[in-house]
């Protein structure tokens, strides 16, 4: 892992902390020496992470489609820091549903966290953010594929890909960027658990320029170069994440 000194002691806000490519995302700013602040629905393994990095993380349960509860965590962290280096809307949820099948309440439910809570955030977040600081949304490379069953998830990840396009443009005259990281599929544990299978193995295979399965600790990297000093001349841009899938 590269070191970024430029991150030490800076605050880093991320959603969806506790599993996959958040906790890889919070072990990778911790290592690095930041101020970690993350949220997540899964108490457990958030209170796990957070007691086993020690000194400075700090975990709190947050529904991200309550607006108030967001506000309240936004708030703390304000309180907690002078300000905020980064921000990191990686939380998502991605229920296989086919098209004819999903409801307006599921679709809703799904904009809520998976795109309107990165505007919310970013909302409460930016004024304490000062020039240099970044924010970094989590889309997909699913925007590209469209796979079936993904209809409402794959909408909200183009949602996210606009959001972060539009925000660059407003926030660049305060100096703060606006990035977005596409991944590929990556293979955390509760991919393995509910997706691996031959099939999908050798999709894999057969798609990415390079077959090796994405590790969460791949994607984190990434969004520590976004966060240093050396993307200073990156914004309004998506990064794809996947081994060249969408390479084309």
């Amino acid at each position: 892992m590269a070191i970024f000194t430029e991150l030490q002691g800076r605050a880093v806000v991320i959603t969806g902390g506790a599993n996959g490519i958040g906790e890889a995302m919070v072990r990778a700013f911790h290592a690095q020496g930041a101020r970690v602040f993350f949220c997540d629905r899964d108490a457990t393994r958030g209170d796990a992470l957070a007691r086993e990095l020690g000194t400075g993380t700090s975990f709190r349960e947050v529904e991200l489609a309550d607006e108030a509860a967001i506000a309240r965590w936004a708030a703390e962290v304000r309180a907690a820091v002078p300000d905020i280096h980064a921000l990191i809307n990686n939380a998502a949820r991605d229920p296989r549903i086919p098209f004819l099948e999903t409801t307006a309440r599921q679709w809703d439910d799904l904009f809520a966290v998976n795109l309107r809570a990165g505007f919310l955030l970013a909302r409460e977040c930016v004024p304490a953010m000062r020039p240099g600081s970044t924010i970094i949304n989590v889309s997909s490379i699913t925007f590209y594929n469209t796979p079936p069953q993904l209809v409402a998830y794959v909408s909200t990840k183009g949602g996210v890909i606009g959001f972060t396009r539009c925000l660059a443009r407003e926030l660049g005259p305060s100096r703060i960027r606006v990035n977005c990281i596409s991944p590929g599929w990556v293979f955390t544990e509760r991919q393995i658990r509910d997706h691996l299978t031959p099939e999908s193995r050798r999709l894999v295979q057969e798609r990415q320029c390079m077959p090796d399965f994405i590790q969460p600790s791949e994607i984190a990297d990434v969004a520590l170069f976004l966060a240093s000093d050396l993307s200073g001349a990156l914004t309004g841009q998506e990064l794809l994440v996947d081994r060249g899938w969408e390479h084309s």
